[in-house]
């Protein structure tokens, strides 16, 4: 029971257009999209150069192109799109295991 309950968990991710190595399958965030990235990142931190500099390369990681979009339009305060929501939530949670665990 417990292994049927955790490939529904990953087939409803999947589903959801979560972004992981195995669904972000769009070309990669580009180098233009990777600068704005880090520049808001430290605008945003406050200049934590340390956090900034780990969740650029983890996002890199997580995210393709499109949705790189989203991110970078939710760093500069627009609004998330409610369907993007869940896939955005478990980015941020991914990015925060590596970058800032206890979060």
């Amino acid at each position: 029971m417990k292994n049927i309950l955790l490939v529904a968990a990953a087939l409803t991710m999947i589903a959801a257009g979560a972004p992981s190595a195995a669904t972000a399958k769009g070309a990669p965030p580009t180098a233009e999209q990777k600068a704005q990235f880090s520049a808001e990142c430290l605008k945003n931190s406050g200049g934590n150069t340390t956090l900034c500099t780990c969740k650029t390369e983890q996002a890199m990681k997580l995210v393709d192109t499109d949705f790189m979009k989203i991110v970078l339009a939710t760093m500069k305060g627009q609004t998330l799109p409610v369907e993007q929501s869940k896939p955005y939530a478990i980015y941020i949670s991914n990015s925060n295991k590596v970058c800032a665990p206890g979060m």
